[in-house]
């Protein structure tokens, strides 16, 4: 790839610090290539044209004077619609909230421009973030695929998987309860990041309204980035994970050691399918082809599923828990009561367990992102395809485990399929770390047609 606009940004990042590229002429780039390629997609649906170009002449004073400079100094990227940028519209895609503006940061906002990102643009998401099928909403309108117009990019957080495909966002911050990070990664062909539940502060995504009350319910959901290298996934998670308010007056966080630096020490979990979510035959032949090389470059492998673990029980239980966290928000008003949530919650933390135990003896285990690839866009009357989608992403949230989507090869159609690699709690870097050594031998991001 010579397009300095399809590099990584850890790369940009050294070619603005090696003062090969200024700050301004990249940003200037990027949003000549939202005009460019954005009106085809519909993934940006916000602009900041001054502001970023101010971020980026403030970079580039930084650089010029030689100042220590953040991680992400001068890089442009975009986050998804729902989390809060201030000045700019954070509606979740719903007309009823049309006019609303974010007066100030969300956290991992914050954080992420206090490492030097020049935040530009926020990215189109499917309305309320209640679809993973498609990324669509009456106030932005449809998000298309760049590796096929016809095809869903996913949901929610679409917008931003295809932006930064596209060549049109070198990182997007997106948000995951029900694969709404991984499964957009994985029908666009990038790499996608839910971290262990906890680890990035929530504050600041939430929908329009006053600010919600205090709750231990957030296990389930998180906010992480999409980018074109696992290496760019764990300079976002750096940049923005650790606690927030008083919680980070009594602890100061650090990302744990990856547990391997060489791809043949680590030992592999695969689970491929399951009747309960069958991969399709394309999908299928690419994870299975996927495993084969990592195991020709010394990976060992272990198949089956962890002792202890009822897929099936354990989506169900996640289900519920889905159910369990609406209801909590306002929603669901016939949800079971106290004897169901008791049980479920057993059951949770045996999950949680047995996925201990199992990370004790196994580093990652591979499983699909989705069971198919991306979907043909439905129509107003069409049925939602694939009930079962949350099977393969459920069982990382349940326990709450990092989880990455990371792009493993294209179908003979020429549709990218993403393999999901979940890692042990509080060990991130463990999954990040398999998935940069794993592009090495199974491949990495190709840019799509759109961005040729």
């Amino acid at each position: 790839m010579t397009d300095i606009l399809l590099q990584s940004a850890t790369g940009v990042a050294g070619e603005l610090r090696a003062g090969r590229l200024s700050a301004r002429e990249l940003v200037k780039r990027v949003l000549e290539r939202v005009d460019a390629v954005n009106p085809g997609l519909n993934a940006v649906v916000e602009l900041g044209r001054e502001s970023a170009l101010r971020a980026a002449d403030d970079a580039d004073r930084v650089l010029a004077r030689g100042e220590q400079a953040g991680p992400l100094l001068g890089v442009p990227m975009t986050v998804k619609e729902a989390i809060r940028v201030a000045g700019m519209r954070s509606t979740w895609g719903d007309p009823a909230f049309a006019e609303h503006v974010a007066d100030r940061d969300a956290v991992a906002v914050s954080r992420l421009r206090s490492a030097g990102a020049v935040l530009f643009g926020t990215t189109n998401v499917a309305q309320m973030l209640a679809d993973v099928v498609e990324c669509v909403n009456p106030l932005y309108g449809r998000t298309v695929n760049p590796w096929d117009r016809t095809r869903s990019p996913g949901g929610s957080t679409g917008g931003g998987a295809a932006a930064v495909a596209a060549g049109m966002s070198f990182v997007e911050y997106g948000s995951d309860l029900t694969g709404s990070i991984r499964i957009p990664a994985s029908f666009c062909g990038v790499y996608g990041l839910k971290p262990t539940a906890g680890t990035v502060p929530l504050d600041g995504f939430q929908p329009p309204g006053p600010p919600a009350g205090p709750t231990e319910m957030a296990y389930l959901s998180a906010v992480g980035p999409l980018a074109r290298s696992a290496a760019d996934l764990r300079t976002a998670l750096r940049a923005t994970a650790g606690p927030s308010g008083a919680e980070a007056k009594a602890y100061r966080w650090r990302l744990a050691p990856a547990r391997h630096a060489r791809l043949a020490d680590f030992r592999v979990g695969v689970v491929l399918d399951h009747p309960a979510a069958a991969v399709s035959s394309d999908v299928g032949a690419v994870l299975s082809d996927a495993v084969d090389s990592l195991a020709a470059a010394g990976a060992t492998i272990v198949e089956g599923w962890p002792e202890g673990v009822d897929p099936i029980g354990q989506a169900e239980s996640f289900g519920f828990q889905v159910r369990q966290f609406f209801a909590f928000h306002g929603g669901d008003p016939d949800f079971a009561g106290l004897p169901a949530v008791v049980e479920q919650h057993d059951r949770r933390m045996a999950a949680r367990a047995a996925w201990d135990r199992y990370f004790s003896e196994v580093d990652v285990l591979l499983c699909p992102a989705v069971c198919t690839t991306a979907f043909r866009h439905l129509g107003p009357d069409d049925e939602r395809p694939y009930p079962e989608l949350g099977f393969w992403i459920a069982h990382a949230s349940l326990a709450g485990l990092p989880a990455l989507s990371a792009p493993a090869g294209r179908t003979p159609g020429g549709l990218p399929v993403g393999v999901q690699v979940l890692g042990p709690r509080h060990e991130d870097d463990t999954a990040i770390t398999f998935a940069e050594l794993a592009a090495e031998v199974i491949g990495g991001f190709t840019p799509p047609p759109v961005a040729g």
